[in-house]
């Protein structure tokens, strides 16, 4: 069974600035961005497990052909993607998220 998958707020804004981004540096690429969050998103969702721990219980998945990792915690009743990061962007975003102090 697999779980159903929540997204924080935040991480709903990431994918809405990466799929602008992409669609006005050519059109379609921020279509082709979701598709490949999409199809990664259906292997966490099957598996979360088979993605690394990055920090305590925060898993990270690597998005195929683009830059970007989604970062999420699996709960006993849902996963819950807690950012859509580019792989530049400072990792002290994604941990406040989670609830960390920066520099932690």
């Amino acid at each position: 069974m697999s779980l159903p998958i929540i997204f924080r707020p935040e991480a709903l804004d990431d994918l809405s600035e990466a799929f602008q981004w992409y669609e006005e540096k050519r059109s379609g690429l921020g279509v082709e961005l979701m598709a490949a969050v999409d199809a990664r998103l259906e292997q966490v969702q099957a598996g979360p497990r088979q993605f690394p721990r990055v920090r305590g219980l925060i898993r990270r998945a690597i998005v195929h052909r683009f830059p970007y990792g989604i970062f999420f915690v699996e709960h006993s009743e849902f996963i819950n993607v807690i950012a859509v990061m580019h792989h530049a962007r400072d990792p002290k975003h994604w941990r406040k998220r989670a609830g960390e102090r920066p520099g932690r």
